[in-house]
């Protein structure tokens, strides 16, 4: 009975500092976004290490329960589900199909170099890890996260000064390759634990070629496709609102995540997939026209993610000596992964990709790396 009640005044004040910050965030918003250049990621992230236990202690996040891990894990996947899922709706209808050539090309190359790139700096930085090792945490490094794609990208700002073509790409890039580094990762994996050899390698190519992302893609495709056509049955009818399409927003990204994930397939890829498809013919878009609702939805579920993040972060684990990790050494990383993990490939191939025109936008989406991996 006591720790129900320490839980639930750890929540409290938990949802204390969300209201308290949401409403701050919005009463500045203007300010914050279009002066100092500070979204509502970078802030509530800031502001959740701020009120977490290594500074106020306000709450903390780790001693709610024993399974804090699995339920950070979970609480992750819908908030990139229903991200995944909103980046589809909002591009232009096929968007993913007209452009494949073009996305192909600039996730593919990217995300290769880039992953042995980034195995190499944590090879050289932290060499008690083997390279195999290296490329398992190389593979959570390599994809942009979409969450903080579309929330930097989604800007006023953004959309003041980056031309509409490469925030396009950017958003879809990041839902794509968020979801293929499970390819990369799954591979790592069985390399480290059972060698390569024909069979493991026909496993990966079978688990997590085939039945992870082709999989995971058909059933998101179908599944948006499926709701897609029910709702316009519904809304010929006369049986559905304009408030149901944003009930929908919600409802089929968590169908989604449980569905696709209970399974063992790529539930992020499905998410998009089904965002893509529930949009395809505009329809869906239609009546969300001029809706703020969603946007408001997915700010709240930025902001709440990121503070909770904030004060999960565990930074006791940036020290330590058995594993040869530092401080300084992960600041290294960092900085080094900013400027070699994407940057040099895109500058390379930016003259066959169409959507980039000039080194300069290729200098811009090669910097766009942002990732976040606390999880």
């Amino acid at each position: 009975m006591m720790s129900i009640q320490i839980w639930a005044t750890d929540a409290g004040l938990a949802y204390i500092c969300l209201g308290g910050f949401v409403v701050a965030f919005s009463m500045v918003s203007v300010f914050t976004r279009n002066l100092l250049y500070l979204n509502e990621v970078v802030l509530s992230t800031a502001f959740g290490v701020i009120v977490g236990p290594y500074v106020a202690g306000v709450f903390d996040p780790r001693s709610w329960m024993k399974n804090a891990d699995i339920i950070t894990l979970e609480v992750t996947r819908i908030v990139l589900a229903i991200t995944l899922f909103s980046i589809g709706v909002e591009l232009p209808r096929s968007y993913t199909i007209d452009r494949a050539k073009c996305l192909l090309l600039i996730i593919v190359p990217t995300m290769i170099v880039g992953w042995l790139i980034v195995g190499g700096l944590i090879k050289a930085l932290f060499p008690m890890l083997n390279f195999l090792s290296c490329l398992t945490i190389a593979s959570c490094l390599t994809p942009t996260d979409p969450i903080m794609c579309a929330a930097i990208v989604g800007s006023e700002f953004a959309k003041v000064y980056i031309p509409v073509h490469l925030r396009q790409l950017i958003l879809a890039e990041s839902a794509l390759n968020d979801g293929l580094a499970y390819l990369f990762l799954s591979f790592s994996i069985y390399m480290a634990v059972d060698g390569p050899s024909k069979t493991d390698i026909g496993s990966w190519v079978l688990i997590g070629g085939l039945y992870q992302i082709i999989l995971g893609l058909l059933i998101g495709a179908m599944t948006g496709f499926i709701f897609s056509r029910l709702m316009k049955f519904s809304h010929k009818k006369g049986l559905v609102d304009r408030e149901s399409y944003v009930i929908q927003y919600l409802a089929t990204a968590i169908f989604i995540a449980g569905f696709v994930g209970t399974i063992g397939s790529d539930d992020l890829l499905a998410a998009f997939a089904a965002g893509s498809t529930i949009s395809w013919d505009g329809h869906y878009n239609s009546h969300l026209e001029g809706d703020l609702l969603p946007s408001v939805i997915n700010m709240v579920l930025k902001c709440s993610y990121f503070i909770y993040v904030g004060a999960w972060i565990p930074f006791e684990s940036f020290n330590v000596p058995s594993l040869g990790i530092s401080t300084w050494r992960l600041v290294t990383l960092c900085a080094c992964l900013l400027v070699l993990r994407r940057i040099p490939i895109i500058m390379m191939l930016y003259k066959w990709i169409p959507e980039i025109s000039t080194w300069k936008e290729a200098l811009f989406t090669g910097h766009f790396g942002a990732r976040i991996s606390w999880v």
